[in-house]
């Protein structure tokens, strides 16, 4: 039996609810955690700690800051009272010329067409997280949007929109907001350049703000924001309709009688509504975490603190870190908040649970979110993130192709992204997937998005796939544009003075930007001043190839393709060749000439030819690419390619589901950075390993993954559309490797809660391969009579994993943070026999 938060305990589907006045010690059996079985809980009636860092007082606040957030939704101005610092306050931008100057706001031009542009007021709240802007629209004259569904934003006239319907020389003056979730983004225009600059500046600062705020402080903010939306005649009061109507908001379902005995106790007032205090109590009440309690007591030895020699025992105990002292030290004065027991250098239960939520107690180890690998290996020993038609922001047959897909694909992390270029009507060479009704877009325009996008959130280089169908004057325009935007980051001579013999490495090549496509001569031909003719005939890309055979019928299949020097002379480390066996490349194949392999080919060659498969990439660069036949843009399986050691395994980025969680949580490492070193046994040309059929061999290190599934917290409503639709959860965990290793085991469902369900189930996992297997946590909203659907999902190498207790953040099907959302999960990897 558990003890739940609001002092009710669940016995047989009846409540029984202490007494406020009950003092007296509640002794009560819980799953075990931490070694614990028979736990003392006080009464929650006597917990009055409040687990909110950003406001000392908050106690004597809240009412204040649901005053704030009711006004900010509303675009009222601020009361002479409310001035608390609230969670989500702008920490470290007190002062801010480009934040005071959002805060008095001002008037921009929205841009939907050349003949749609109007002028509207827009104004950030004094919450500092909600942006009101003035609307025509009769019965929505203000709307607001919060600043944490912002994605990015764009200075200049870089969206499509932007480019169409307004003249080059308001560039300065343009910039785009886009929003997470594929939201419709929003063009503007500012008054004068300066403007433009001091939106994107102030609102950048506040976008990064929020990113940086802990997992507690953005709780609270989704705690008050549904507490606003239940105040449905805004008094600032919670009468008990709208308290069940918040329960319902926050995913949690009671029957009445529960609802009214706890509104009860927390009328002290007798006055048949809740405010101030009375919906402190509540809160209180309503966010307990019993299982960090269970925690915290059982190591806290010292007055009901930690001292830093318990947090050290709790680290080596229950964490399995290899550190001492020093480092427990280190946590205390990062995280404590009380400065009387951090001059102690004691822990407080406050501190404790700062502590798991932020990177330290994490799922992922926070070592490896920056760049920890070794990069100066050879390109070819790393794992390459990797876009296919990267140009398309739907299916490929008559989908829209944008700068925009570039952009949002670089920003994730892809380092290799494809460009299929055909001749346009205006002279000006275009990419869309051809024989299609796909859109078209400028190959300049492209070139100019990832000059612009490429190296903001990794620094390592990028490569340019082309998949070239144009005519050779158009080609030679290709190599003009990328010579003249690209400039000096363009590698156009090899990085050493002489003949190379392997890759550079991902370290050498910072910044810089690698073609891949077809050649006309060998490399040595650059040393030996060998020049090719001006223009002359190579084998079409392998891909473009395959594309017709899956039913584009409109031309002929042709072998031979006219290149222009031009082109040709820009390819040097990527030369594009046809893949003729694995003892032809062995043979007669440079390490520099790469090929690319449809999905079906790749897979039966790592069934049939597993280790031919992986020598062949320890020195040689290979790219897979989904069937043509898959017309929706869907995606294959990852994990088989990565483990014969391919490197530029190619999917869709626009498409949502487990390949693109896979590949998410392959480069969530080494910082994000789009390269992954391989293992040793990938790269060491002695390797034997078989990954279908393993032996023995340093690959083989056998582990048992233990999983405990504890709780979650503050799941999103699935379908927001039914308003009393509460999520059923259960969560699912797969290990992905080998196929000796790829297994997946769930919970059970827990029936309308997705406020704080609790499961402590446990599941083990054998793991052979480690370096190869990826770790998948799920969430999904149960459903008996069709297809569940998806609540949060996050993945990671089991490398990566911390053991002991952790938080596991939760992510939407496009990769983005539920800010509100997360798992606690216990881990533990160790050795097996």
């Amino acid at each position: 039996m558990r003890v739940l938060p609001c002092c009710a305990r669940l016995t047989s589907h009846s409540w029984h609810t202490c007494s406020p006045d009950d003092n007296s010690i509640e002794r009560s059996r819980v799953p075990c955690i931490g070694g614990v079985t028979q736990v003392n809980l006080r009464s929650v009636w006597n917990h009055s700690e409040l687990f909110i860092l950003i406001t000392p007082d908050f106690a004597s606040s809240v009412r204040g800051v649901w005053r704030r957030e009711r006004r900010s939704a509303h675009g009222d101005p601020e009361g002479p009272n409310d001035t608390m610092d609230t969670p989500g306050s702008t920490h470290g931008l007190e002062g801010d010329g480009d934040l005071k100057f959002l805060l008095t706001g001002g008037t921009l031009v929205k841009v939907r067409s050349t003949s749609w542009q109007k002028s509207r007021y827009y104004k950030l709240q004094e919450d500092c997280k909600t942006m009101w802007h003035e609307s025509r629209r009769t019965f929505k004259p203000k709307q607001t949007f919060s600043v944490e569904d912002i994605e990015s934003l764009r200075h200049g006239r870089l969206s499509e929109g932007l480019q169409k319907y307004t003249h080059p020389s308001a560039e300065d003056r343009c910039f785009s907001i886009l929003f997470k979730d594929h939201h419709k983004h929003l063009d503007l225009m500012a008054a004068s350049a300066e403007d433009a600059r001091r939106w994107v500046s102030g609102l950048e600062k506040l976008v990064s703000n929020m990113r940086s705020l802990s997992r507690q402080t953005k709780s609270e903010h989704w705690i008050f924001n549904c507490m606003r939306k239940a105040d449905k005649n805004e008094d600032n009061k919670m009468t008990l309709k709208e308290l069940k109507h918040f329960l319902r908001q926050i995913n949690v379902e009671v029957d009445d009688t529960y609802a009214e005995e706890l509104f009860k106790k927390c009328d002290k007032s007798k006055s048949g509504s809740l405010e101030g205090p009375e919906i402190k109590h509540y809160y209180d009440l309503l966010t307990h975490r019993e299982e960090i309690d269970v925690m915290f007591k059982k190591y806290a030895n010292s007055e009901g603190h930690m001292s830093a020699r318990d947090l050290l025992t709790f680290l080596l105990t229950e964490q399995r870190e290899q550190v001492g002292l020093g480092h427990a030290v280190t946590l205390i004065n990062k995280y404590e908040m009380d400065e009387t027991a951090k001059q102690t250098q004691h822990m407080t239960k406050d501190g404790f649970l700062m502590y798991m939520h932020h990177e330290d107690g994490a799922v992922l180890n926070p070592a490896h979110s920056a760049v920890h690998q070794d990069m100066g290996q050879p390109l070819n020993h790393y794992y390459i993130s990797s876009s296919h038609n990267t140009y398309l922001t739907a299916d490929q047959l008559k989908g829209p192709s944008s700068t925009e897909a570039y952009i949002r694909a670089l920003m994730k992390g892809c380092r290799c992204v494809e460009l299929d270029c055909w001749d346009g009507s205006s002279g000006e060479p275009v990419i869309y997937h051809g024989y299609t009704l796909t859109s078209k877009v400028l190959f300049r325009d492209v070139i100019k998005a990832i000059k612009d996008y490429a190296f903001k959130t990794s620094e390592y280089p990028v490569i340019l796939s082309l998949e070239n169908h144009c005519t050779v004057p158009q080609q030679k325009l290709m190599a003009h544009h990328m010579a003249s935007i690209l400039g000096e980051a363009l590698v156009t001579t090899p990085v050493s003075s002489t003949m190379p013999t392997r890759f550079p490495s991902p370290e050498e090549l910072k910044g810089k930007f690698l073609i891949k496509g077809k050649r006309l001569n060998k490399l040595n031909a650059v040393f030996s001043n060998n020049n090719s003719a001006e223009v002359d005939s190579v084998s079409e890309e392998d891909e473009a190839g395959d594309s017709k055979e899956n039913g584009d019928k409109a031309k002929p299949k042709k072998a031979k393709i006219q290149l222009a020097k031009e082109l040709s002379d820009m390819v040097l480390y990527c030369r594009s060749v046809h893949f003729g066996g694995f003892e032809h490349a062995k043979d007669s194949q440079a390490f520099y000439e790469m090929s690319s392999l449809k999905e079906s080919k790749a897979f039966s060659l790592a069934d049939t030819s597993g280790p031919a498969f992986l020598h062949h990439n320890m020195d040689k660069l290979t790219r897979i690419y989904p069937a043509g036949s898959r017309t929706d843009s869907s995606n294959y399986n990852p994990v088989p390619m990565w483990n014969t050691g391919c490197q530029i395994v190619a999917l869709n980025f626009q498409t949502t589901g487990k390949e693109m969680d896979l590949n998410q949580g392959r480069f969530l490492a080494n910082g994000g950075c789009g390269y992954a070193l391989k293992p040793e046994f990938q790269r060491d040309p002695s390797s034997q390993m078989n990954p279908s059929s393993l032996s023995k061999g340093p690959w083989l290190q056998k582990k048992m993954f233990h999983v405990m599934v504890i709780s979650a917290q503050q799941l999103p409503k699935v379908n927001k559309e039914k308003h009393k639709s509460i999520v059923d959860p259960l969560v699912r965990v797969e290990v992905c490797g080998v196929d000796a290793d790829n297994a997946s085991k769930e919970t059970n469902h827990i029936e309308n809660n997705g406020f704080n369900p609790m499961w402590n189930e446990s599941f083990r996992f054998l793991v052979h391969v480690p370096e190869l297997a990826m770790v998948r946590f799920l969430v999904e909203d149960y459903d008996s009579t069709s297809q569940n659907d998806l609540v949060g999902q996050y993945c990671l190498p089991m490398t990566s994993v911390q053991n002991g207790y952790r938080h596991v953040p939760l992510l939407t099907k496009r990769g983005d943070v539920i800010s509100s959302a997360g798992l606690f999960v216990h881990l533990m990897l160790l050795d097996t026999k």
